[in-house]
């Protein structure tokens, strides 16, 4: 990826408690993730403008931003409720890449592959907040998890 759409402090902060839910490595890589969905969509037909460029930047932006916003929900449940809604965002972002190649507007491979990482995530992480018992734990695949 293009130094320019780094986030600040992409790596993984340890075996600590998550602080924030910039600490959490599915965070980090979903943000990734709208980064890369702007700078491909500014390649889109000025036609798009308010059509696939902002459908597929809102779906991106809706992946980061609830999970973002599911860290500070305390209980398990509105976790994962949060959690499932990016999930359902991860699946909306698949179809407009689809289209994209579809309608000829580029090749979203790059995207694909980090959406894939994302989704592994996003499912990894739901399943350990799920099956927490109410304590902290950690995993040394997804870094810090704070439920």
């Amino acid at each position: 990826m293009n130094s320019e759409f780094r986030i600040q402090n992409p790596e993984p902060v340890g075996r600590r408690t998550a602080q924030s839910f910039r600490d959490l490595i599915v965070w980090q890589r979903a943000h990734e993730f709208v980064l890369l969905a702007y700078h491909y969509s500014e390649k889109f037909p000025h036609s798009e403008i308010y059509g696939l460029s902002s459908q597929l930047r809102r779906a991106a932006i809706s992946i980061a931003a609830n999970i973002a916003e599911g860290f500070k929900k305390r209980g398990r449940n509105d976790k994962v409720r949060f959690l499932n809604i990016a999930q359902g965002s991860v699946e909306e972002c698949r179809y407009y890449l689809l289209l994209t190649q579809d309608l000829g507007y580029g090749e979203p491979g790059v995207l694909e592959a980090k959406l894939t990482e994302v989704s592994k995530l996003l499912e990894a992480y739901t399943r350990a907040i799920s099956n927490s018992n109410g304590e902290n734990r950690r995993s040394p695949k997804l870094g810090i998890l704070n439920f």
